[in-house]
């Protein structure tokens, strides 16, 4: 059985859970890695039952020989939370697993999130949520937010009218103004793979995000899921909802797009608003180049 404990785990990925192959093949190389370093260091063969008495000292020593392989504070925090959900998986629902607080990441002056920092705390969410259509809500809400700039009150305010997605999407944002949003490929296919799991129908004039009992998705769900996340994984408190906004238009603009088109896709409704993005990309900018130049 030790040796199909990975297949399992990626069919549960892949099928219940309906994870990305980025993730799939992400998650049981650390469940591989997990059992074989369990294997060495236990000297025993590694069943459900082993996994269940796993404590936090046996964690310890795994982040230790994976630390010792080179990782560095992000890549040990999300290897530590594909460990967890693995637990869980092997454990049932009833699982306890061992409480171990991640790395914490360097903090520094305000910058904007990397795209691995966003993809990791995404994972975390969907994968700790009670039930897989939740995890595939959370998932699409969070993809959605840094994948368009929209704010949390704009993504939870889509209502089934949204449906079906195509290139762009219509939004409506502060003092009930209207824009168009491109929507990428990823973030159209996390919504839909959200809205073939929902087990509530959506309705056109109905909130196309929904809470656990079918009402409206609150989003002050969704900012204590961020909260717990960014603990879990060692990220600063610089990480929110609103700042998967931030990142997005400073990604954009570091990429060469123009303050009135990036004005456009935020809603701004003056130039002002979307200038300090400038000062944003500047302040990363000279980090990186403090970071990097041999003389500063």
């Amino acid at each position: 059985m030790t040796s199909s404990l990975p297949d399992q785990w990626r069919q549960h990925l892949a099928l219940d859970r309906r994870r990305s192959l980025h993730t799939v093949r992400a998650y049981v190389a650390t469940a591989e890695r997990l059992i074989a370093f369990l294997e060495e260091h236990r000297g025993e063969a590694v069943t459900p039952a082993l996994l269940a008495r796993l404590d936090q000292a046996d964690l310890r020593a795994f982040l230790t020989a994976r630390r010792m392989d080179g990782i560095g504070n992000l890549s040990a925090a999300r290897e530590l939370s594909a460990v967890r959900s693995f637990l869980k998986f092997t454990g049932g629902e009833d699982a306890r697993v061992p409480l171990l607080k991640g790395p914490r990441v360097k903090r520094g002056l305000p910058r904007p999130i990397s795209p691995d920092e966003v993809v990791a705390l995404a994972e975390d969410i969907a994968e700790g949520a009670r039930m897989p259509w939740i995890g595939a809500r959370d998932w699409a809400v969070l993809l959605l937010l840094y994948g368009t700039g929209l704010r949390i009150g704009e993504a939870t305010g889509l209502t089934g009218a949204a449906l079906p997605l195509g290139d762009t999407l219509r939004v409506t944002g502060k003092r009930a103004k209207t824009r168009q949003v491109p929507l990428l490929p990823q973030v159209r296919q996390a919504i839909e793979a959200y809205v073939a799991l929902c087990p509530f129908p959506v309705e056109r004039d109905a909130a196309l995000f929904r809470g656990a009992r079918g009402g409206p998705l609150s989003p002050a769900l969704i900012r204590r899921a961020v909260q717990g996340a960014r603990g879990r994984l060692g990220l600063s408190d610089r990480t929110t909802p609103h700042a998967l906004r931030h990142s997005f238009a400073t990604h954009l603009l570091g990429r060469g797009a123009d303050l009135r088109s990036l004005q456009e896709l935020l809603g701004h409704a003056s130039l002002s608003s979307t200038q300090i993005y400038t000062q944003v990309d500047a302040a990363h900018l000279l980090d990186v180049y403090r970071n990097a130049h041999p003389r500063a």
